[in-house]
């Protein structure tokens, strides 16, 4: 954690030819505070509106030349103050929303320490990202700064303005609604490649009675078109109906004309994103994986919500070129 005081920025290096020293300590802070941002809200764009507000707001506390002792803390209390305000009038809006709510998906991958890939893992599949939707704004800002990030109780207490007992019991609570669904061990990037291949290979094949000894027995599969394009009408539940409706969708895109699949790890998990002959992103499925088997599959097509991957095509005409 940083803790040199800045006044203005005079006390901080410069490390890129060409940058100013402010400019090089907000570039340095926006990586922090996005992953603080997406995580609270599971959306790109609102994560990026934020973090641009925090940042903004950094840089007139320089300019006014206030005392910033911890830039890191700081960036992350305007963040997370933000983040509390925005998930309560979202509340709303998602209770408004046509169909299921997914997250914005995000290319992860690369390599890396395995420790801290499984912990990348955990915190932003799409599972913990819905299990965070279930928590009060306050318990989720506690438990990403406690369990994610490192901060401490007392470092905590201050972001959030509440005392230090108050901040660990609200700890407590939410680490007990996420602990009942975290798996009980992590595969490796083998175990769980062989894994997918499997799960593919059955879906491709139609063999419904092999994909179900991969899907754990309390499997959801949920579907995100935001009422724009077509996507599942509810969530599915178990692994028969799952395991159908997988075979399902398979033998309905590979009729899709100049449809191609590319995999690709989304959120720490792995993943496929659809795409039309022009190379434009239809939808994303993740597969989130516990103790060994798959438990949770997301379909993300709503266009608004994977813009930020790049051109999106447009399903409907597709559907209307097959028929």
């Amino acid at each position: 954690m940083m803790g040199t005081a800045i006044a203005g920025v005079a006390s901080y290096p410069e490390v890129f030819p060409g940058m100013t020293e402010r400019g090089q300590l907000l570039e340095e802070l926006r990586s922090g505070a996005f992953a603080i941002a997406y995580r609270m809200l599971g959306s790109v764009s609102e994560a990026e509106d934020l973090v641009q507000e925090a940042l903004l707001r950094v840089h007139q506390a320089l300019e006014a030349g206030e005392q910033i002792h911890s830039p890191r803390s700081f960036v992350a209390t305007i963040t997370i103050r933000l983040a509390i305000t925005e998930l309560r009038s979202a509340r709303m809006r998602r209770e408004q929303y046509s169909g299921d709510w997914l997250p914005e998906p995000i290319v992860t991958g690369g390599e890396g320490d395995p420790a801290q890939r499984a912990e990348t893992t955990d915190s932003l599949s799409f599972a913990m990202l819905l299990l965070l939707e279930r928590l009060s704004p306050e318990q989720r800002a506690v438990f990403l700064l406690h369990d994610v990030f490192g901060y401490t109780y007392p470092e905590i207490a201050s972001i959030i303005g509440k005392s230090e007992a108050n901040v660990r019991q609200i700890g407590s609570r939410a680490r007990r609604h996420v602990d009942q669904d975290r798996s009980r061990f992590e595969p490796t990037r083998e175990q769980r490649d062989e894994l997918v291949n499997r799960f593919f290979a059955a879906t491709e094949q139609g063999d419904i009675a092999g994909l179900e000894t991969l899907l754990a027995r309390d499997v959801v599969m949920i579907g995100d078109g935001g009422g724009k394009v077509p996507a599942l009408g509810r969530s599915l539940h178990g692994c028969e109906p799952v395991a159908r409706m997988m075979i399902h969708g398979w033998r309905l895109v590979v009729r899709l004309p100049g449809v191609s699949m590319r995999r690709v790890e989304l959120n720490g998990e792995p993943g496929v994103m659809l795409l039309d002959d022009q190379q434009r992103l239809l939808a994303v499925l993740v597969l989130g994986m516990r103790d060994g088997q798959i438990a949770h599959i997301g379909s993300v097509n709503n266009p608004d919500k994977l813009a930020h991957l790049g051109p999106v095509g447009d399903v409907k005409s597709l559907l209307a070129e097959m028929r």
